[in-house]
């Protein structure tokens, strides 16, 4: 934005604070290199604009403000003179390069401003302040470089943390097909040997095309199988040992649980009875005792082949190997893969109930920095639950909410205490005790969230009831596109009225 011009006193600039410390020829170049305008109230300029401008207030009242979403939150509002702000990064980035700024600077009342272009303010800087300059460029490139090497220490944690799970819940899966496995090498000599002595023995030849058609069947009952409650299994397996008993065949009482885990009853056996006569009923009945046994390992190795499948599937949609960093993504594919990752820290005593709208479109979204955020909440969620008790419920609720998209998860925990409540956000700040928290979990979230995301981050909470609520826009603007310059990143913390 461009203000009404006026003429420069470089004896007005030398009673700022910021310069009174020039002698006359540095505050003459100033003034020939800068100039003062006054703005009426509205903008002087918006946040992701070319920062082509330092601004030192010398009349008036400025308000400071930091887009959230679709709005513009106030970070800032004073009247002192000589507070500045704008293209205050221009020393470090120097001559010829261009930034962005950072936040919106409005005036709310006719204002002057001492106006000096970026390149000059930097050049003046280096010129006149050698060693400040030195010491400021250490201190926002250092400040830079711990902010990533403790966010990069804290998704390390994070990942250290769900690598120990996923281990956990892969080995589980991956024991139970290797004992099956082995069980089914034995079943299927078994059957081997079950089948000579059948075929050696004298059966007609319908006898046996009979048992194969049997056989076949019992296989498909295997798979079309229910789970029986445990009273009502008991009651099968016991009307089963009775028919073995009644029918001369030895050791019922272990055949019996196999059959009634395949789904198999009396009338099934009455069939096998019928095609055989009583001297080969036995045989024909083990026989097809194998064959049950064979399909039921048979589906325990799938089941837990699968499911191992399924978690190195969660765990691709979670780190997000092999997808673009920016994308547009389905947040409740994010959700779930993040939940079947912690799945092993969650544990069974605490429930999780996933209350989704699955009307909700996809966002544009960096999703391995939102897995990032889900596992930061999940976390905090959980170790609420277990410090209530170890029970409770967490819920995960997607919603539209206006023209956002609004992710929740509620926990049933003993809620955050008030007066710490506005200090939850803060890097450092934890309630965890020494060793067992970085304290930068929510800082990081919110910054991915509503820095990187231009969403928010809210908490509500009471005991029993604890809310965190990540709103995301649905669609993106110009500067949320990667590479598109002017796009905040994580690290970059508000602009402040010096």
């Amino acid at each position: 934005m461009t203000g009404q011009p006026l003429p420069c006193d470089a004896a007005e600039l030398g009673t700022l604070f910021l310069f009174e410390k020039l002698d006359e020829e540095q505050l003459a170049r100033l003034c020939r290199e800068g100039r003062v305008e006054r703005f009426a109230p509205g903008y002087v300029y918006r946040e992701g604009e070319p920062a082509t401008c330092f601004y030192v207030l010398l009349e008036g009242t400025l308000v400071m403000s930091r887009r959230v979403g679709n709005d513009d939150v106030e970070t800032n509002r004073t009247s002192q003179r000589g507070v500045y702000a704008g293209a205050m990064q221009a020393y470090v980035t120097g001559p010829g390069k261009s930034t962005r700024y950072k936040g919106s600077v409005r005036v709310t009342e006719p204002s002057r401003f001492f106006v000096l272009p970026a390149e000059t303010f930097s050049a003046v800087l280096r010129e006149w302040f050698p060693m400040a300059v030195h010491l400021l460029e250490g201190l926002f490139f250092g400040t830079q470089t711990t902010q990533r090497t403790i966010g990069e220490r804290e998704r390390l944690l994070a990942l250290g943390s769900l690598s120990a799970g996923l281990t956990h819940e892969l080995n589980n899966p991956a024991a139970a097909a290797v004992r099956a496995t082995s069980a089914l090498r034995e079943r299927v000599a078994g059957m081997r040997n079950k089948l000579g002595v059948i075929a050696s023995g004298s059966y007609r030849r319908e006898t046996l095309a009979t048992l194969v058609e049997i056989q076949e069947r019992t296989a498909e009952q295997v798979s079309k199988a229910t789970p029986l409650s445990p009273l009502e299994a008991s009651d099968r397996e016991d009307a089963l040992e009775e028919w073995f008993d009644d029918h001369g065949i030895a050791g019922g009482w272990q055949l019996a649980p196999t059959f009634v885990q395949a789904g198999l009853d009396t009338d099934w056996l009455d069939r096998v009875a019928a095609a055989v006569d009583e001297q080969t009923l036995e045989g024909a009945v083990r026989w097809l005792n194998y064959t049950v046994e064979t399909e039921l390992l048979m589906n325990e190795i799938e089941d837990s082949t699968t499911r191992v499948s399924t978690l190195v599937d969660a765990a691709k949609q979670y780190s997000q190997l092999d997808r673009a960093p920016y994308q547009v993504a389905d947040v409740h594919e994010l959700l779930d893969s993040t939940l079947l990752m912690l799945s092993g820290k969650i544990g069974s005593r605490i429930e999780v109930v996933k209350d989704y709208d699955r009307s909700l479109p996809r966002v544009p979204a960096y999703p391995g920095e939102l897995n990032q955020v889900w596992t930061n909440l999940i976390d905090n969620a959980v170790g609420a639950i277990n410090n209530a008790g170890g029970e409770g419920k967490l819920t995960v609720r997607t919603a539209l909410d206006r023209d956002q998209l609004l992710v929740e998860f509620r926990d049933t925990g003993p809620g955050i205490p008030p007066d710490i409540r506005g200090r939850i956000f803060d890097p450092f700040f934890t309630t965890k005790p020494v060793g067992q928290g970085t304290g930068l979990g929510l800082d990081i979230s919110w910054r991915i969230v509503v820095n990187k995301h231009h969403g928010s981050l809210e908490v509500q909470s009471v005991p029993g009831d604890t809310r965190f609520q990540v709103r995301l826009p649905l669609t993106a603007t110009e500067s949320d596109t990667p590479g598109t310059p002017g796009t905040p990143e994580p690290s970059t913390a508000p602009e402040e009225a010096s």
